[in-house]
């Protein structure tokens, strides 16, 4: 329905979040749920999706459809974290709770054995990256040799997103980008399965139809409209992963746009029109049909401020305001923030954590910049790492609740050299949801008008001439310290 309110639903690691928006992107309502991830053994994060994610999904829209008043409904969008594996029978039944993105390891065994059956050069030519913690063909074969009771019994492949749409429209669809990140079954050149590969990893198993997130897959039937509130015949979108949605909520469309998102991880989306293949970046097809993106991913930053809170006490502004006070460097301090391995460009998971140059003068003030500083000299790695695939960035827009306050943004400007645009709503994937809802339905839709930017970070020459020298240490530190952090990483395991 043209020219009515249009709903976005994100379901998050740590919550879920909806909104409910004008056609011109003015926010009516928000809506947000918080939930946990389950941990049962080490290396293993799930979730189970009928108490998070259909949970919260009803929750959500229940109280924006209230928050409409009667107004009438136009498109709902979709996203969540991916990839992801849920197993589910054939009604869609989820078998056992999802297996969540790169933050779940347990598939180490399966990367190391698929890379040698097809080739790890094959592998990253055909798909676009390498297989990692993140891929969900090894998660696959993983389910099948580990449970294959459920595996016998699967005959859905789900994402986050696509068990709410095959909820709501009964449509069992997985949209590009999310399907190419199911290395190695997704041929990205060809933007399609690679049948045979697929046959290997996911043997018998009915993979999904395929479609583009800007394109509406079916509508919410009479069923989904009873539990949810929602009207029947409301058109839904194929949705997408959460990080790709939020980047459309600040406009990164075009190439040469990027996103750093600053949230419990670090996290990096880049437009580009054909990047090369990079052993250290997940390449995939975007959100919009023929784009292609780069994107980086580091294992923590946000968790490790909140860690280091809990660890000294106190409230974030005060350590902001203390940290801020401390000049560039720290006093002396740098860190490496590999405190749950690190994903990109490493693809290290027992990398650990550093805190090099302590002595008894420091205070939490300069621990907690350095912390700052450790996770903006990874974000410069990855940047690094990105101009090197051919994507030197054009604009980098900064989301995310770390984005807001001033001085983490400020250092990492100061440590990449990079300017960073701070669009008017951080609100997330939601919103992005949203816009794309508008773009499936055929509204007319103007990002920058949606969102416009409000504030442009520009580095500080001295500070990021400082930051030269505490850099190349940076890399440095990881090289020097590495054989021992693997060592520390096995005894962590065998102490558990």
């Amino acid at each position: 329905m043209a020219g009515g309110l249009l709903l976005g639903v994100d379901i998050g690691t740590s919550s879920s979040k909806g909104v409910l928006v004008e056609p011109d992107g003015t926010i009516v309502a928000r809506a947000q749920r918080p939930h946990e991830v389950s941990t049962p053994h080490p290396g293993w994060v799930e979730h189970d999706a009928e108490t998070v994610w259909w949970q919260d999904f009803l929750a959500i829209t229940r109280e924006l459809v209230a928050a409409a008043n009667g107004r009438p409904l136009a498109g709902l969008g979709l996203s969540g974290i991916g990839p992801c594996l849920l197993p589910a029978d054939e009604a869609g039944k989820p078998l056992r709770p999802a297996i969540l993105y790169g933050v779940d390891t347990r598939a180490t065994a399966e990367i190391a054995e698929l890379d040698a059956e097809l080739g790890a050069a094959a592998v990253l030519e055909r798909g676009g990256s390498p297989l990692t913690s993140q891929a969900v063909g090894p998660k696959v074969r993983w389910l099948a040799r580990h449970e294959p009771e459920v595996y016998r019994r699967t005959r859905m492949l789900l994402m986050a997103s696509s068990f709410l749409v095959y909820r709501l429209t009964g449509r069992y669809v997985l949209d590009h980008h999310s399907a190419s990140q199911c290395d190695p079954m997704y041929d990205l050149p060809a933007e399609a399965w690679s049948a045979e590969w697929a046959e290997r990893v996911a043997p018998g198993l009915p993979l999904p139809e395929l479609a583009w997130p800007t394109e509406v897959v079916g509508q919410v039937d009479a069923a989904a409209a009873r539990e949810t509130g929602l009207p029947a015949g409301l058109p839904v979108t194929a949705g997408t992963v959460d990080a790709w949605a939020e980047a459309t909520s600040v406009g990164v469309r075009s190439p040469g746009d990027a996103m750093l998102m600053y949230g419990t991880t670090m996290f990096l989306v880049q437009v580009l029109r054909e990047p090369r293949p990079h052993p250290g970046l997940w390449s995939t097809c975007g959100v919009f049909p023929g784009t292609r993106t780069l994107a980086a991913g580091m294992a923590t930053s946000g968790a490790i401020t909140d860690w280091l809170r809990r660890l000294v006490g106190g409230e974030f502004a005060e350590l902001v305001r203390e940290a801020g006070e401390v000049p560039a460097g720290s006093r002396g301090l740098l860190l490496l923030p590999y405190f749950a391995g690190e994903r990109t460009p490493l693809f290290d998971p027992d990398a650990r954590g550093v805190l090099a140059g302590l002595t008894m003068r420091h205070t939490r003030a300069e621990i907690y910049r350095a912390v700052l500083e450790g996770t903006a000299f990874g974000v410069r790695h990855n940047l690094e790492a990105m101009r090197e695939a051919g994507g030197a960035a054009r604009r980098i827009v900064a989301v995310g609740g770390g984005a807001q306050g001033g001085l983490w943004t400020r250092i990492v400007s100061d440590v990449t050299g990079t300017e960073q645009q701070v669009p008017a709503e951080t609100v997330g994937a939601a919103y992005g949801d949203a816009l794309l809802a508008a773009v499936a339905t055929g509204q007319e839709v103007d990002p920058e008008r949606w969102n416009p930017i409000i504030e442009v970070i520009r580095p500080d020459p001295g500070r990021a001439e400082r930051y030269q020298a505490y850099y190349r240490r940076y890399r440095e530190l990881y090289k020097a310290t590495r054989e021992i952090a693997h060592f520390l990483a096995e005894e962590q395991r065998a102490a558990d």
